[in-house]
């Protein structure tokens, strides 16, 4: 027993001192109502011994405080005091049933007491030991009762206690024993679940991935620090609803449409936590920074929580950012030493081949001749410019600091490009606040905003004000340049890809205006991003639509 008691787990081991002191208060119980009793009882015990019985009483009251104080302050060999308690209450019962005289005075159901508390602490076989030590002793009691007495035969009662004693401790016993198994079973579950959280929290506070916990509200009730940096989130822990802060409006507007169709499990939205003013519903605990814009690749999926009442579901973030600067650093890195050679062997045949295409159209009067020297020419002047984007792959041209009115440069832009491309006037709309100044080159900030305006004009619905160049400025918080139209946007899959050198999903383009705009805005501390937006401004029926523009987020913030 004792061995087994020590391969217990500390929690089983408690179960058993906790269900000993219970055994104690019991004790305490009986020995008052035994009290109790003799005050009430005027033919039985107290007319036969009411000294002898209040003595043994008292007695068995004062032991049993005794036991249970020993059973609280000294935990420390549980048999020897289980043994001893029980040899205890063996003994006083025995006596009382003696004083009371036998099975008469209806005491044997206190034996009960004992070996209920021994059946649920001991062993089998120590159990049913006591068991057998009360049966004998109520049968030589009855076998002394047939000499006393003649004519009574109580033998066929004291019989059936014991029997039924034996069924009891038998019963007990194994209830007990399946009790302390599955409690066994219990607390190795709870250790492996205790163990797996461990685990799931260092996961998820070591992963590189954003990882959100929410239940179909939105209401986030878990997140890990990448997910939080991600978020421009700090504090402590993350619970707070999706739509609480109005920043991360296109990341529940993005859950809510995976909700609708699940089909639609990966999205793309930008979180500018610094546009945060104020949060709703959340705790003063968690604030918005304001120094962090990021784009974020956003994966939905779905807890295999059925039968357990609840709903969950996780998001997945990935700062697509990151990834596509690798990518593009890995691409340049492979094709750098070629850039110089590769310019330098194309490029003089180029010019040698439109040289004699342009002598070639003088001598030449053939409608079909000439048509044929076009496209030559076309091509050449393809391949140059291509060549020329290479070569300004590995330019750094340090950029002019000095500060640029962004009001005059975007009018006098607008001018000159709707008269290039012989445009409707109205077919651009610029808004920018006069005064407004910025540190920006201006040659490299006019290719920028040309490369954007070019790619604007190509899907743009030709109405007017379908190309928008708008300029956000408000305080506390980076001023902004968005570029946009009303044409169909970007898929994810296009996103995904848009800023990588040579990636073009247009037959004349050479993949590069994108990249070498973006590393323009790097160059002057600023930055260059595509993102979705949800607005009902150019939805029929007022729902919420996505639509794309591209964001020029300058280093300076507003100067007036």
């Amino acid at each position: 027993m004792i061995a087994r008691l020590q391969a217990l787990p500390a929690g089983s081991r408690a179960t058993f001192w906790r269900s000993l002191q219970t055994l104690n208060a019991t004790r305490v119980v009986i020995a008052l109502v035994l009290l109790v009793y003799l005050s009430f009882d005027n033919h039985g015990l107290r007319a036969s011994g009411p000294y002898l019985y209040l003595q043994i009483c008292l007695a068995y009251l004062g032991l049993a405080i005794l036991f249970a104080l020993t059973a609280v302050y000294w935990q420390r060999r549980f048999l020897l005091q289980l043994l001893s308690q029980v040899a205890c209450d063996l003994a006083v019962i025995s006596l009382l049933f003696l004083a009371g005289g036998g099975l008469r005075s209806g005491l044997a159901i206190l034996y009960l007491f004992p070996l209920a508390g021994v059946a649920i602490l001991a062993p089998l076989m120590l159990s049913l030991f006591c068991a057998a030590l009360v049966a004998l002793f109520m049968l030589a009691e009855s076998t002394w009762q047939v000499f006393m007495m003649e004519g009574e035969q109580p033998y066929l009662q004291a019989g059936l206690y014991g029997a039924a004693f034996f069924a009891a401790v038998l019963v007990v016993n194994r209830m007990a024993a399946r009790l302390i198994g599955q409690e066994e079973l219990a607390i190795q579950r709870g250790v492996e679940i205790t163990v797996q959280q461990a685990v799931n929290r260092l996961v998820m506070a070591n992963v590189g991935d954003g990882i959100l916990v929410v239940d179909p509200d939105g209401q986030v009730f878990a997140g890990n620090p990448a997910a939080q940096q991600m978020l421009g989130m700090v504090g402590p822990e993350m619970k707070f609803l999706l739509s609480a802060a109005a920043a991360l409006a296109p990341l529940a507007q993005a859950y809510a449409e995976w909700r609708a169709d699940p089909a639609r499990s990966t999205a793309y939205v930008t979180i500018k936590p610094y546009a945060e003013v104020a949060l709703r519903d959340v705790t003063a605990a968690w604030s918005a920074r304001r120094d962090l814009a990021a784009h974020l690749k956003v994966r939905f999926a779905a807890v295999d929580t059925a039968g357990l009442g609840t709903e969950r579901s996780v998001i997945f973030l990935q700062d697509v950012t990151g990834i596509e600067n690798q990518a593009q650093q890995l691409k340049l890195a492979s094709m750098g030493r070629l850039t110089a050679s590769i310019a330098h062997e194309v490029r003089n045949p180029l010019s040698a081949i439109g040289h004699a295409t342009a002598l070639l159209g003088e001598d030449l009067d053939s409608t079909v001749h000439l048509r044929l020297l076009k496209i030559v020419g076309d091509n050449v002047a393809r391949v140059n410019r291509m060549v020329e984007d290479i070569l300004q792959l590995s330019r750094k041209v340090q950029p002019h600091s000095e500060p640029l009115a962004l009001d005059v440069f975007l009018s006098e832009l607008k001018t000159e490009f709707v008269d290039t491309h012989g445009l409707p006037h109205d077919l651009l709309a610029v808004s920018a606040p006069a005064g407004t100044l910025v540190r920006f080159d201006a040659l490299h900030l006019r290719e920028v905003v040309l490369n954007l305006l070019n790619n604007a004009v190509r899907y743009a619905s030709g109405a007017p004000a379908s190309v928008r160049v708008e300029l956000v400025s408000e305080k506390a918080r980076p001023m902004e340049l968005h570029v946009q139209d009303d044409g169909p946007g970007i898929s994810p899959e296009v996103r995904a890809h848009l800023f990588e050198p040579f990636y073009t999903t247009s037959s004349k383009g050479t993949g590069l205006g994108l990249y070498l705009a973006r590393e323009l805005c790097l160059n002057n501390e600023a930055r260059l991003d595509y993102e979705y937006r949800f607005d009902i401004k150019d939805s029929p029926d007022g729902t919420p639509r996505s639509r794309g523009r591209f964001v020029i987020t300058f280093a300076q913030p507003a100067q007036t």
